[in-house]
């Protein structure tokens, strides 16, 4: 689990907490609209238009609200896959709780654009997105008779943490025009980019789309606010045809009325959110991001040094040998006997082992203590390297203590 940084946290709860917070009027006691109640589209609306610094108002007509952004990308797949077409690019590693997501009522595909890690050039970076990848991961697709509908993706991207430049996300849609292709981005993380070097660029922020009506963004309070049990999710597309279909929805994943009011609430405060909130909550990210960053330099563990998300994605190949899936499995149990939850790359469809998400989101003070579980469950695993245990001693344990599976953990 991830969390706002606590002071952050403590002024949530206070904002939550005012009077004008609660209102039990009739109208929030009864079934709304699908698409969530007209003043909390106007609201989303509104605050989008800000903090995407959208180039003119969008349309509230455009926006829908369900219980949680893996509801909304649910009903979008469903609605874009027309008869027989069932498959989504989708660049990895990723946050694979869409992979569970989009077989939830169909067996709507995500068809894996692997990312390597190596360097190929000056000017590239580990798990480099580029326009040839998307064109050779399509192909493949063809190749496979695999009928693609849209391509997905993350900015800022979880688990990588990378934010995606206004150019490269314009080759993006550029390549998704030429093929026909929906655009779903999911920008959940787009208020928790903390480092102030860095801009994020909301493709809602663009003055002309390569193909509006193909491009369709999800949006939720889980992480930005920290406040996950809301089960707030939001879409805004350009297509009203769209908006409709997935409204529909509503009538399974609603959002109770006195909790759209709140949320209505809380999105309006600007001034607290500007002033109070997000400085803080980046300040404080920031503050824990460095602090873990300089532990994992101490060890001489590699990682990617983005600052976006809750989390680092660190590379503790040097610890298994051989680097294996299943012996990543092993680090990762040994961590959870350690007391530390920390999710293997393999649950992100990572396609090399020994990558793992770090969540660094969480109290001082917890965070000292799980790093020094962190540490001591690295030195029982590098004593065990040094014993030179036989491989089927690794996996008489892994099969004794635990099942062999590998959770992302809950999250959207």
């Amino acid at each position: 689990m991830a969390f706002p940084s606590w002071v952050a946290l403590k002024s949530l709860c206070q904002q939550l907490s005012r009077s004008d917070m609660n209102c039990t009027e009739d109208a929030l006691l009864q079934y709304p609209d699908w698409r969530g109640q007209p003043f909390l589209w106007e609201e989303v609306a509104r605050f989008l238009t800000y903090y995407c610094k959208a180039p003119a108002p969008l349309d509230p007509e455009n926006v829908v609200v369900l219980n949680g952004c893996c509801s909304v990308f649910c009903a979008l797949a469903m609605v874009l896959c027309d008869a027989g077409v069932k498959v989504f690019l989708i660049p990895t590693p990723f946050y694979s709780g869409l992979a569970l997501t989009s077989r939830l009522y169909t067996k709507i595909e995500l068809f894996f654009i692997h990312l390597d890690s190596e360097l190929t050039g000056e000017n590239t970076r580990p798990f480099q997105l580029t326009v040839d990848k998307l064109e050779q991961g399509l192909h493949e697709a063809r190749l496979k008779r695999k009928k693609v509908r849209g391509l997905v993706l993350i900015n800022p991207q979880n688990p990588l943490g990378d934010v995606y430049s206004r150019d490269s996300l314009m080759e993006y849609l550029e390549f998704a025009k030429r093929h026909k292709l929906h655009v779903i981005l999911d920008e959940i993380y787009m208020l928790s980019v903390f480092d102030k070097s860095i801009t994020f660029h909301s493709v809602l922020r663009m003055e002309s789309l390569p193909d509006p009506n193909r491009t369709h963004v999800i949006w939720g309070t889980s992480k930005d606010f920290g406040i996950s049990g809301f089960r707030f999710g939001t879409l805004y597309t350009h297509s009203k045809e769209v908006a409709a279909a997935v409204s529909s929805f509503g009538c399974l994943h609603g959002i109770s009325g006195t909790t759209q009011h709140k949320l209505c609430r809380l999105l309006q405060d600007r001034d607290w959110i500007d002033k109070m909130y997000l400085p803080t909550n980046h300040s404080r990210l920031q503050e824990a991001h460095k602090y873990i960053a300089d532990k994992l330099k101490a060890l001489k563990i590699p990682f990617l040094n983005h600052g976006s998300g809750l989390y680092i994605w660190i590379n503790l190949k040097k610890y298994l040998d051989p680097c294996t899936f299943e012996n990543e499995l092993v680090l990762h149990h040994r961590f959870l006997d350690n007391k530390v939850v920390l999710s293997c790359g393999k649950s992100y469809m990572c396609k090399e082992p020994g990558w793992f998400r770090l969540v660094f989101a969480d109290k001082p003070r917890r965070m000292k203590l799980a790093m020094h579980w962190f540490c001591e469950a690295l030195q029982e695993q590098k004593k065990e390297l040094v014993a030179g245990l036989p491989e089927d001693m690794h996996r008489s344990r892994l099969s004794a203590s635990h099942p062999a599976t590998c959770s992302a953990g809950p999250e959207g």
